[in-house]
């Protein structure tokens, strides 16, 4: 490193940090630490001082709008796109904020990154264009527009009238537009206000039909199911977003109940024992029982066919559950894997719907012990661990209701 000089002294590397040196001099009076005192008619800028005297009580934020105001007027946000116009691009897609309540800390952190990394790429010669947007779409804002109009639900949504409804969602989503832009500037935060896109504009949705339409001409899009979260109140999928929303998600008590599925025929190796046994199925959704494809049951766990004394009915349940399920006065008369039953086929509680390729047992390691009776009914178009079996089993997806 070469070593910085000027007219007040060397700062660093000079003669006074090397060995044998004769070390730091006291400063002049009028002057400076290892230089000469001013001279009546020269500059102390030029000469002496490089920077202006700091008061001694400092207003930080005093000085952070006086940052602003100098960015502002030397609009030195639009120079910097100007200055890297001829560089490699670097595409920022800002997730907008949600403009239908008053921005929050939350907000603040996000926004300080969201402006940490264009501004670093900026500095390494990239162009970062980047436009603000405002994000009109979601339950959150019909839920709040539907305590504002005092409705609950989608039937009262319906009677109010959708067109109207929608309506006052769009007045909603800029409601404080003005509180986030103050914010951003304050923040300090380099991006393009004054062209701001509006998810419920036109031109966004058809961006997003046309971004679309690009990914299935080249053969990525994939029709497929997919398992939400559902609101019954709302009748409708929430998000992962909306999940996180407060009161969103509830700890209930739902009824279970066991239902026996008789064995039809068992796979080669079975125990014989289990000819004509009852499989004990445990479900939390018993209004999805229309829709079985199949049972689940865990590989590495032990099941039992137990059957009461004097009863010739016997049943299939867990070994770490048998008593907890059955009581006492049931006698245990074959012991095995739930690997050996898989492949087992049953008869279904409902002959409603004609399911080919189904009703048939399957292992799955998300089967536990701790509470039914080992063996649990998968409906795939109803829960995501039922649909991964579905997946892996090649079992079809089946709705048989019209709203749930």
């Amino acid at each position: 490193m070469q070593p910085y000089s000027s007219a007040s002294g060397r700062l660093r590397g000079g003669p006074q940090h090397r060995p044998g040196g004769s070390g730091p001099r006291a400063p002049a009076p009028g002057g400076t630490a290892g230089g000469k005192g001013n001279s009546p008619g020269r500059s102390g800028n030029r000469e002496g001082r490089h920077f202006p005297d700091v008061p001694a009580a400092i207003d930080l934020p005093a000085l952070e709008h006086e940052v602003l105001r100098r960015w502002r007027d030397g609009k030195l946000f639009d120079r910097s796109l100007d200055r890297t116009a001829a560089g490699p691009l670097w595409t920022f897609y800002e997730g907008p904020p949600t403009a239908n309540g008053m921005p929050g800390v939350h907000h603040i952190e996000a926004r300080v990154f969201k402006d940490l990394f264009p501004r670093f790429k900026t500095m390494q010669g990239f162009h970062v264009p980047r436009q603000a947007g405002w994000d009109c779409h979601g339950l959150p804002v019909e839920v709040a527009v539907e305590r504002e109009l005092g409705l609950s639900g989608k039937k009262d949504i319906e009677a109010y009238g959708i067109a109207a409804f929608n309506e006052r969602c769009r007045e909603s989503v800029l409601l404080h537009v003005d509180a986030f832009e103050e914010l951003t500037t304050r923040l300090g935060y380099w991006v393009d206000l004054a062209n701001a896109y509006r998810t419920m504009d036109a031109t966004y949705i058809e961006s997003v039909w046309w971004s679309l339409k690009a990914i299935y001409d080249k053969g990525l899009l994939v029709r497929d199911y997919r398992i939400s979260p559902y609101c019954p109140r709302c009748e409708t999928p929430l998000s992962d977003h909306e999940m996180g929303q407060p009161d969103v998600y509830e700890i209930v008590t739902d009824p279970s109940v066991t239902v026996r599925f008789p064995l039809l025929s068992l796979p080669a190796g079975a125990d014989p024992r289990l000819s004509g046994a009852d499989l004990l199925v445990w479900t939390t959704t018993p209004w999805t029982l229309v829709s079985n494809t199949a049972v689940a049951v865990h590989p590495d766990e032990t099941y039992v066919a137990a059957r009461r004394a004097g009863d010739s009915e016997t049943v299939v349940v867990a070994e770490k559950l048998l008593a907890q399920v059955l009581g006492e006065g049931w006698r245990v008369t074959a012991r095995f894997s739930g690997a050996s039953l898989a492949g087992a086929a049953y008869r279904p509680p409902f002959d409603l719907v004609d399911i080919p390729d189904a009703h048939v047992v399957v292992t799955a390691g998300f089967v536990t012990t701790d509470d039914g009776t080992g063996i649990v009914h998968l409906a795939p178009a109803f829960g995501a661990d039922d649909m991964e079996a579905a997946k892996t089993y090649g079992l079809l997806v089946l709705t048989c209701t019209s709203s749930w």
